[in-house]
């Protein structure tokens, strides 16, 4: 499988080629690129893989992509990692690309978010409609909570052992963060874990929901129906926020109950799990031709307006464009030609999957024996 957690280097990493999008098409790009002989570094924003049709419909049927009659979003995600495994792509996920700068020798300098640092030959686009970000709760005084009492991913959770720990929303991230933190040894579980959604429906997998409901029914978590209405804080003790000034503790997040009152539930941590929200972010300032929030490429190569960096998937725009998946997958077969092409300097030739020893070296099979 990939390798999700590499190790971090001062000195940039160099690399054949960066993925910038963890979705099916870039999962898809790696593996295209692999075929090639050509190593890649995939980073997303998600601290998993899998893009939008994880984040979005994990669960809901699709019924076009090719050879397969139905698969969900999570299903269609496990089997392109399946597929991409022999050529191990290093995985840089929960971290978004912030620059991107052309080197003299027209290679590509690319930092993110969290301070990886990759030097490439090729880079991929394949960010769909933009990096995903998680929705802010929308609550007086949640902004000054954020990054403090208030985060909006688990971390690790030995992090809140003996806190008083909510944890907001009724999607699969909720639930997964809720069951995270029970399943810990005493001395590492928060002294009380409480679930918080709007409503006794939960929009998750029915396997969580059930496992959910019985850390329930054994005391492991709390459930509460209701919505965030605001906190109560306290002056910090021992506790200065980065900048200097003075950052408030929580004491209590008040909710607005199903009875429409409003009551204070004593917490030191607010784990928000709201979903998500696209945003193409840094993207627009690489110099790159957009159109309509889209990158503009050529049809032959799937190039955009820079040498070098390749657009693929819901990202880019040409005359013709289908947002779908599987125009996304041919994308990909173009872009990782032309790429191998200006990766050797010299053309690429056309093998099949099914006769080609040196494919099937790559992919670790065996080539079948001729009569």
């Amino acid at each position: 499988m990939p390798d999700l957690h590499p190790a971090p280097a001062e000195l940039p990493v160099e690399a054949d080629a960066v993925i910038i999008g963890a979705g099916p098409v870039g999962l898809f790009q790696a593996f295209q690129l692999g075929l090639h002989g050509i190593h890649s570094h995939i980073v997303d924003a998600l601290p998993h893989s899998g893009g939008q049709p994880v984040e979005l419909y994990p669960d809901k049927p699709i019924y076009d992509i090719p050879g397969t009659r139905v698969c969900t979003g999570r299903e269609l995600a496990q089997s392109l990692l399946e597929q991409v495994a022999p050529f191990q792509p290093t995985m840089h996920l929960g971290q978004e690309v912030t620059q991107l700068e052309t080197q003299p020798d027209g290679r590509f300098l690319l930092a993110t978010s969290a301070g990886t640092r990759l030097l490439a030959r090729t880079v991929f686009i394949a960010a769909g409609v933009g990096a995903f970000q998680p929705r802010a709760l929308k609550a007086p005084g949640a902004d000054r909570l954020e990054g403090g009492p208030l985060r909006y991913r688990l971390g690790d959770p030995a992090q809140y052992a003996g806190r008083r720990v909510v944890i907001n929303g009724g999607e699969d991230a909720a639930l997964d963060a809720a069951l995270a933190l029970a399943a810990l040894p005493p001395p590492q579980r928060p002294a009380q874990i409480t679930l918080l959604h709007r409503r006794d429906v939960f929009q998750a997998e029915a396997a969580r929901v059930d496992a959910m409901r019985a850390a329930v029914a054994q005391g492991a978590i709390s459930l509460r129906i209701g919505q965030v209405a605001g906190f109560d804080t306290a002056p910090p003790e021992h506790h200065e926020a980065a900048d200097g000034d003075a950052s408030p503790l929580m004491t209590a997040v008040r909710v607005l109950d199903a009875d429409g009152q409003e009551r204070a539930m004593p917490a030191d941590q607010l784990l928000a799990f709201l979903g998500v929200s696209p945003r193409l972010g840094p993207v627009t300032q690489w110099g790159l031709d957009i159109e309509r929030k889209q990158l503009r490429v050529d049809t032959e190569s799937f190039s955009t307006s820079v040498r070098g960096i390749y657009a693929v998937g819901d990202v880019n725009t040409y005359p013709g464009k289908r947002k779908l998946i599987l125009s996304g997958f041919h994308e990909c077969t173009l872009a990782a030609f032309a790429a191998a092409e200006l990766i050797s300097g010299q053309p690429v030739h056309l093998q099949y999957t099914t006769t080609s020893p040196r494919l099937h070296a790559l992919l670790g099979v065996a080539t079948p024996q001729r009569d």
